[in-house]
């Protein structure tokens, strides 16, 4: 099994623990500048990094992310192009 697949559900505990689940402002929106500051400080991803993994996720979401991650399996690509 690929290392990637076989290490999300821990990743996923992670991001859980580590990031605000729910509404994290008292209008019940998200404050992405925390998320993507959480990420660099705490998850130990570059600035770019961080802002790219979060606009991944909020523009596309888990679906589409989920056939990007099996597509990419299947075609045997790890780090890709940007070398995140």
């Amino acid at each position: 099994m690929n290392k990637n697949v076989q290490y999300l559900p821990m990743k996923i505990e992670e991001y859980k623990t580590l990031l605000p689940c729910k509404n994290s402002r008292r209008d019940g929106t998200m404050n992405w500048k925390q998320i993507e500051k959480k990420l660099h400080t705490e998850c130990k991803w570059t600035p770019a990094g961080a802002q790219i993994l979060l606009t991944l996720a909020r523009q596309y979401g888990s679906f589409v992310l989920n056939n990007a991650l099996a597509l990419s399996i299947a075609l045997g690509i790890e780090d890709g192009e940007l070398g995140l």
